[in-house]
């Protein structure tokens, strides 16, 4: 058997498409046919359903039953959307908070001697090694108020009481910077360390003071590592579920914690698929945009 040329290629390019298909495409499929349906009382717990034995009439009478009424309700109840604005701030300022403390870290270790950058990489990607529940929970142990935190600061002097930082915004902010900040350093890392030092010395040459040579030549190009380590961090942060559960009060909203609560504890999976549905949208939708954009600005530069 003679396979042709391009085999290999066509093979190589179809294993992701295939990858996509099976683990992206089809289950968001079924969740969107499941947003589309009722609640009801029954396994599993919404209708319509496809009855394989009714053929093309069964189909045709699960398509008639959908409507958009699960969609409306999250427009029409604010618990939706103020978890949605709640989720999105959340993860705006903790993508802020990450990008302002991963910079530097990544600055440091792309102007590490070179037989050190391996050490400091390695020590960046450790946390990965333990399980994220594990770390989580040890902030809890941190945060209460008879946790280390407090009690070092009450041996230092620097407060008389116990603070509240457990079961507070500040704990979820914590949680979420500590826990994606090597998905920030890694990206800027990587452009960072690219970049050519000659272009610093250039710009020293013609007068530029070490500040403004960062600022003009520096900047500009690790943005791509600057994008890349915000998506990174804004996009798992923005449906997190474990940090706010776990760190968060009963105050705060996030949409991860919504999400389990309409399909765990409301067992409601309709909604629960709405929810997620329309969490996918905000998410997907404005990296594509951002995508062409640069798509654009590219084959003009070009």
């Amino acid at each position: 058997m003679v396979l042709p040329k391009n085999f290999g290629r066509c093979a190589l390019i179809l294993v992701p498409y295939v990858w996509l298909l099976v683990l992206f495409l089809i289950p968001f499929i079924i969740v969107v046919k499941i947003s589309l349906s009722d609640t009801a009382i029954a396994m599993p717990p919404y209708t319509p359903t496809f009855d394989w034995a009714g053929g093309w009439a069964s189909f045709k009478e699960m398509v008639g039953g959908w409507d958009f009424e699960n969609f409306t309700w999250l427009m029409e109840d604010d618990l939706y959307w103020k978890s949605y604005l709640s989720s999105l701030e959340i993860a705006f300022v903790s993508s802020l908070l990450a990008l302002l403390i991963g910079y530097p870290i990544a600055y440091s270790m792309a102007r590490a001697p070179a037989e050190w950058r391996p050490t400091l990489l390695m020590l960046i990607i450790l946390p990965f090694w333990t399980s994220f529940l594990i770390r989580v929970y040890a902030w809890i142990g941190i945060l209460k108020k008879e946790g280390l935190l407090n009690m070092l600061l009450m041996h230092l002097g620097i407060i008389d009481d116990p603070l509240t930082i457990l079961n507070t915004d500040l704990a979820v902010y914590i949680g979420i910077v500590y826990s994606y900040l090597p998905f920030m350093v890694l990206p800027l890392y990587s452009s960072l360390e690219k970049m050519d030092d000659s272009l610093l010395e250039a710009a020293t040459d013609l007068g530029c003071s070490p500040f403004k040579a960062f600022w003009l030549i520096t900047v500009p190009l690790s943005l791509p590592g600057v994008i890349a380590g915000c998506f990174l961090v804004f996009i798992p942060a923005v449906g997190e579920f474990v940090i706010p559960d776990l760190l968060g009060g009963s105050n705060t909203l996030m949409i991860g914690k919504t999400l389990w609560v309409e399909f765990f504890a409301n067992r409601d999976w309709p909604v629960a698929s709405a929810v997620a549905v329309i969490l996918l949208i905000l998410l997907v939708v404005p990296i594509v945009l951002f995508q062409r954009q640069q798509e654009k600005q590219q084959e003009k530069g070009a």
